[in-house]
């Protein structure tokens, strides 16, 4: 049995066409395989490994603590040093009310974490969230999720669950006293990167404020310095009362985080005590990396940079067959003719050598996500490729 045959038997699959490029190791914006072939890779973990792969700061980092130690006790009970200067540089970076982290192991953690957390502050139960919108796939995120047809298999799902069209205003009329919290995407990661209207958001950061209901924002793709800025919200000066975060904040590791204040996180220790429970959450060598991934963000021009490097994909992305290029900063969803079209280009594209990827809800898009560190060179070479797969 080859190894292509061992994985398709032995680990579960998700898809039945999965890529199955055999990994041999990654370096900055390439992977290789082991048929000696190397491929740009201009998806980066679905937006997750930021500095791009086996970055010196954080295989540094991450050998530093392993060193130290791993894992020692469930989350909360023991002070540790990666975790705590993770928590306080976030607190030092986020707006004032933003100033408590608890540490998870994953995007849709940070989801269910902070979906509690507002139900236990303001003792409601519905939750707000959009169609297409996409938080995860466990219980909670699931039933926040925004597409019928990735939920009905598994129904019945938790209650109270309501949904919204993005950017639409006239459905804000749902936002009353008897909402506890809304879920947000400022750019949404599982369609074609539709960035959130600044009014919209400014509105709905009305209503919540008015009613008490907590804002929450699923930061988990454009956090990290996405966008261009550190975190989306900052696009637009609307600020949460939750804040999600998970993928690239560990720049290629596993980690998530809800943040909100130290009142509001209070809420989960007392009336019930152990309110919300990980045993790995906060793991010292996942958190060595993030600390690592945020302060080279912080040090560094990278973020300066994000958007340049956006025009420099769409100078070069020009075919007849591009519809139209959606998103913001290396958030880029191409746009062709049909759902068909773009699936046959996405495949095409890898063979000849630059990794793609597609939308969960948005299938005539092609998903454009390179690590941030991605050079000037390596995306004309990509794109170059592209538009010569086009022309075939």
């Amino acid at each position: 049995m080859n190894r292509k045959e061992a994985f398709l038997k032995y680990q579960a699959q998700i898809t039945t066409t999965p890529f199955l490029l055999d990994v041999e190791k990654a370096q900055g914006s390439y992977i290789y395989t082991t048929d000696k072939r190397k491929y740009i890779d201009l998806v980066a973990g679905v937006s997750s490994c930021t500095l791009g792969h086996s970055h010196p700061a954080i295989i540094s980092a991450v050998k530093k603590q392993l060193d130290l130690h791993t894992h020692v006790m469930v989350y909360g009970e023991f002070i540790q040093e990666k975790p705590l200067e993770l928590a306080k540089s976030l607190a030092k970076y986020l707006p004032k009310q933003l100033n408590c982290t608890y540490l998870v192991n994953s995007g849709t953690e940070a989801i269910e974490g902070a979906i509690k957390l507002a139900k236990r502050k303001n003792g409601r139960k519905k939750v707000v969230s959009c169609f297409h919108s996409y938080h995860g796939s466990t219980q909670g995120s699931l039933s926040a999720m925004g597409t019928e047809s990735m939920k009905e298999k598994y129904r019945p799902l938790i209650p109270h669950h309501e949904h919204i069209r993005y950017n639409n205003f006239e459905d804000l009329d749902i936002l009353k006293n008897d909402v506890s919290s809304i879920i947000i995407e400022p750019v949404q990661g599982g369609t074609n990167f539709i960035v959130a209207n600044q009014e919209w958001l400014e509105e709905i950061r009305k209503r919540c404020t008015k009613y008490s209901i907590e804002l929450i924002y699923d930061e988990i793709q454009t956090g990290f310095g996405r966008t261009g800025k550190m975190f989306g919200f900052e696009l637009f000066n609307v600020i949460p009362d939750i804040l999600c975060l998970a993928k690239g904040m560990g720049g290629g590791m596993p980690i998530g985080a809800f943040i909100s204040s130290k009142k509001n996180m209070d809420y989960l220790s007392t009336n019930p005590p152990l309110g919300h429970i990980t045993t790995f959450g906060g793991h010292p060598t996942s958190c060595a990396a993030a600390l690592a991934t945020l302060q080279e963000l912080k040090n560094s021009n990278i973020l300066e940079l994000v958007n340049p490097k956006r025009d420099l994909f769409k100078k070069h992305l020009t075919h007849p067959k591009i519809k139209k290029i959606h998103g913001t900063g290396l958030m880029i969803a191409i746009e062709f003719e049909n759902e068909k079209v773009c699936q046959e280009i996405v495949k095409k594209v890898l063979r000849n050598g630059v990794i793609t990827f597609y939308f969960l809800f948005d299938r005539k898009n092609m998903r454009i996500s390179p690590p941030l560190t991605i050079s000037e060179k390596d995306i004309i070479e990509s794109c170059r490729i592209i538009q010569q797969t086009l022309a075939e």
